[in-house]
């Protein structure tokens, strides 16, 4: 009975860390653009440049 005074403010101290840090992602734009880093692996990257040999 006596872990409960333990485990109750522990989690209480764990809960309002992830809502402060939820509230700190949102604040600081973490979640503005969702779509746009997933479709930048998708798109192509610039073909490398090509040595043209001497003649």
């Amino acid at each position: 009975m006596s872990i409960l005074f333990v485990m109750i403010p522990l989690g209480l101290v764990l809960v309002g860390f992830a809502l402060w840090a939820f509230f700190w992602a949102v604040g600081d734009g973490q979640f503005d653009d969702l779509e746009s880093p997933g479709w930048s692996v998708v798109a192509d990257d610039k073909p490398a440049p090509t040595v043209e040999e001497p003649q």
